[in-house]
């Protein structure tokens, strides 16, 4: 299966589970930039349930920006901010310490580009699932994809579909039940190197 998927910000399980079983994946890079969306939002497991966390953009004064001209706001200690709630929703998980040096760069290292930024975090990703993703970038924006899957809509915050995927024990779960589709980052931190197998084993079917 060949698919066009939205690189977003440590993406979310059903992305996961879509480039896991495509046999290609093609970044979309050429649309524009809208709001709520996860293009810069990700969801993690904190103590008091679901977090979102945001990445701060400069939005342009002109009413269109493509995906891959938008500038981080680096003057908010965003990454800071976001080290410091993964490590307080993870760091007594079974696999936070297995995968903390490789991810932590990420978090220090200071980014430019929303785009370049999220395609660096899939990359160490799929160093971590061992995932080998044979990956390319679209060349013009095209409403209507005729040659592969088309998995674009899955990058929509405001109208996220639910999906049927399997539970696995989350850290907080005995205080708030399981919640599915968080980050790719929940799966990883609570089940490691078993985490790819999860992937592998769930279907796209919204209920």
């Amino acid at each position: 299966m060949h698919i066009i998927i939205h690189p977003t910000y440590f993406p979310n399980i059903a992305h996961f589970v879509a480039m896991t079983k495509a046999k290609e994946v093609m970044f979309e890079i050429d649309d524009s930039f809208l709001k709520q969306t996860y293009r810069n939002r990700s969801y993690i497991y904190g103590a008091n349930g679901k977090l979102a966390l945001n990445i701060p953009v400069i939005h342009s004064q002109k009413n269109r920006q493509k995906y891959r001209d938008v500038k981080i706001f680096n003057k908010e200690k965003w990454q800071s901010l976001h080290w410091k709630s993964l490590l307080s929703a993870y760091r007594t998980s079974p696999f936070f310490e297995y995968y903390e040096d490789e991810l932590f760069p990420l978090f220090n290292t200071k980014a430019d580009y929303i785009l370049d930024y999220n395609l660096k975090c899939i990359e160490v990703i799929c160093c971590c699932l061992q995932l080998d993703l044979h990956t390319s970038k679209s060349k013009s924006y095209q409403k209507t994809i005729k040659d592969r899957t088309d998995f674009r809509h899955l990058v929509n915050a405001k109208k996220e579909q639910s999906f049927q995927f399997d539970t696995y024990t989350q850290v907080f779960g005995n205080k708030h039940g399981f919640i599915p589709n968080l980050s790719i980052l929940d799966l990883l931190f609570n089940e490691g190197p078993n985490a790819i197998n999860y992937l592998e084993s769930q279907t796209l079917i919204a209920q």
